[in-house]
């Protein structure tokens, strides 16, 4: 008696779902029988690079990622977000050149002369307040 009335909650939640949020529902759980099928004969999970970024991808994309999610954590798929956020971040920073850009000889000269200009603006202008 509970399995038809299961089956009809989850027929009036599709239909109450955007098309979208289910096409995203669809690629979710046959990526994941797609990832089971693969370790069937292992004892152990075995998730590649290519799956943790579908799964990071469905989870910015779509709001009701963690209810189709069956084969790992919520919380791991975030931790995954944050350690290609930090590596992303990390690579970035140690690859580009870091501080202040270079500035040019004649910029630096210019710069040189009127600090000095400066302060005989200042004593000209204290002389002419005075």
């Amino acid at each position: 008696m509970l399995n038809p009335i299961l089956m009809m909650l989850s027929f009036l939640r599709c239909a109450l779902q955007t098309r979208a949020a289910m096409q995203a529902e669809i690629v979710a759980l046959r990526h994941q029988l797609v990832v089971l099928h693969r370790t069937e004969q292992k004892k152990r999970l075995i998730l590649r690079g290519s799956d943790r970024w579908l799964w990071i991808g469905l989870s910015r994309l779509w709001s009701g990622w963690r209810s189709a999610l069956i084969i790992v954590k919520p919380a791991t798929v975030l931790h995954w977000h944050r350690k290609g956020f930090r590596w992303y971040w990390s690579r970035k920073i140690r690859h580009e050149r870091t501080g202040r850009p270079r500035i040019s000889k004649d910029t630096r000269d210019l710069i040189r002369i009127m600090s000095r200009m400066k302060a005989l603006w200042e004593h000209l202008e204290s002389k002419a307040n005075s």
